[in-house]
């Protein structure tokens, strides 16, 4: 199955950076497309039942996480010189596959933590909800673990 668009979700951290590798990896073989996609969101205060977003905080996150995904694109297209980026503003699995079905594409690439437990059901797992829910393939890499 020959890919043309791939979807790669980065928050910066070494899983995200293994999915991006991996990602490369398949561009190059299949001469796809390679679109590069960070999501942020705002944290919300809630007072008295009305949720609350101070409007100054979401500039700064914003800039910051654009800053971030051109560096990060700058650094891609070393490797894949047509590659793209894309930043979405909202809960990072919704907009990764919206992201996904935006671009037409036709593979996602997301790195995951691998946490178990109490951690994973505290902090939830984009990769985890982006599998469950996507009607393409999804790929998921995991951050190569230390051999004991």
């Amino acid at each position: 199955m020959p890919f043309e668009h791939i979807i790669v979700a980065t928050d910066f951290d070494e899983s995200a950076r293994r999915a991006l590798d991996l990602a490369v990896e398949i561009a190059q073989k299949f001469d796809a497309k390679l679109t590069l996609v960070h999501c942020w969101e705002v944290p919300s205060y809630s007072y008295g039942g009305a949720l609350y977003v101070p409007a100054d905080l979401v500039t700064p996150i914003e800039e910051a996480a654009q800053s971030q995904l051109n560096d990060a694109l700058t650094e891609l297209k070393k490797r894949v010189p047509e590659a793209n980026a894309v930043l979405r503003a909202g809960p990072a699995a919704e907009e990764i596959l919206a992201a996904a079905t935006a671009a037409n594409a036709d593979l996602i690439v997301v790195g995951t933590h691998g946490r178990r437990g109490l951690s994973r059901a505290l902090l939830g797992s984009v990769a985890e909800r982006v599998v469950r829910t996507a009607h393409i393939p999804v790929l998921t890499a995991h951050t190569e673990v230390a051999k004991r």
